[in-house]
């Protein structure tokens, strides 16, 4: 469905997810407007110039990905139009220890309003998924990002983990309404390639005695 990036992007040990809120960009170019983004990956000799692209499912978006810091962004450009339609960022998150910072992400997403409900962000989660890269929530999400990651575990392997002292629990395939709504309570997306014993022992989950 996407084509594959031809970068080893997961191959950093140091890095770490971020939470996934609708409308937020944790991305060094925090709140710079997306027509000065783009005017920066036309301009020669800016680093945002010449990044490595793929397409979308619709051919008339191009995403373009630069990994610095440890963090994966993903700027998905409208060809047509010639302008930025927004980016998802993958970034890293402080309250997980370093066993876990190897395998997990969580997205960041800032879409113009009239690029959102077109399944751009889900085909980006859905290429990240394809890459490796197991994805986690943060401590808040919007109605709408809840909804896009409910929609994704209908595909992908999927679970719920408490986060305390920089440690995993797992807590299950579903959790009660009261648990969901904590912040120390985090989803978490597979790879097709992961199954869930090994996502368990890679990131050092514990599972609480029933």
């Amino acid at each position: 469905m996407h084509a594959a990036l031809p970068l080893p992007l997961f191959s950093f040990p140091f890095l770490r997810p971020a939470e996934l809120r609708v409308d937020v960009d944790p991305s060094e170019e925090r709140g710079a407007p997306l027509a000065e983004l783009y005017a920066r990956m036309r301009r020669r000799g800016d680093r945002l110039h010449g990044l490595p692209t793929f397409r979308l499912h619709d051919p008339r978006f191009m995403v373009h990905v630069r990994s610095v810091g440890g963090e994966l962004h993903a700027y998905v450009e409208d060809v047509q139009r010639q302008c930025l339609a927004g980016c998802t960022v993958f970034n890293r998150l402080a309250e997980v220890d370093r066993r876990a910072d190897r395998h997990l992400r969580s997205p960041h997403s800032r879409y113009l309003m009239h690029y959102q409900r077109l399944g751009i962000a889900t085909a980006i989660y859905e290429w990240a998924l394809g890459q490796g890269i197991c994805l986690m929530t943060g401590a808040r999400q919007s109605a709408g990002a809840h909804a896009l990651w409910r929609s994704l575990a209908r595909r992908h392997e999927a679970g719920f983990v408490e986060i305390r002292d920089r440690r995993l629990s797992y807590l299950g395939r579903e959790v009660a309404p009261d648990d969901l709504g904590r912040l120390e309570t985090r989803m978490f997306l597979l790879p097709p390639r992961w199954s869930l014993p090994a996502f368990l022992a890679a990131v050092g989950v514990r599972i609480p005695r029933s």
